[in-house]
């Protein structure tokens, strides 16, 4: 910042200094793939009919009629969301409502304003107070890990 000085000369007066912001966090593995993958939407005032198949992930919150394939992605049925249509999907999240059969290869997640009608498959489950579903579930075991080998010592 420059200062007129008293004599009328300009005299540069140094900047406060300011500490440099801290390095970003790393991300978690893990969730790094999830995290910054595209995401598709269908709005409200869509209506889907026929079959959806992709690479990327998929949040509802329109209306779908037919069957969902995104193997390896997230599909989220947002609080708007009315699926007609079999799900199959890495994970499932459902907060609004979906009739028809869905098969997860992680987990699925009935929140608590969600309603799901029909079998769900998968390796893990998660229906929460106030949650509707009506319907089989058929917990499948997740991909195993190999397990470490032990050495003799």
């Amino acid at each position: 910042m420059w200062k007129p000085s008293q004599t009328g000369s300009i005299t540069p007066t140094p900047e406060p200094s300011r500490p440099a912001p801290p390095p970003p966090a790393p991300e978690p593995v893990g969730r790094a793939q999830a995290v910054t993958s595209d995401q598709a939407t269908i709005g409200k005032g869509l209506v889907v009919k026929g079959e959806i198949t992709g690479t990327e992930s998929l949040f509802v919150d329109g209306k779908i009629e037919g069957s969902i394939n995104l193997p390896g992605n997230r599909v989220t049925v947002g609080r708007n969301g009315q699926v007609a249509a079999s799900i199959t999907a890495r994970e499932i999240v459902v907060l609004g409502k979906v009739r028809g059969n869905v098969s997860a290869s992680d987990r699925v997640d009935i929140r608590a304003e969600g309603a799901l009608t029909g079998d769900v498959a998968c390796a893990r489950i998660s229906i929460e107070d106030g949650a509707y579903f009506k319907g089989g579930i058929d917990i499948r075991k997740s991909e195993a890990k190999p397990a470490p080998s032990e050495v003799p010592a």
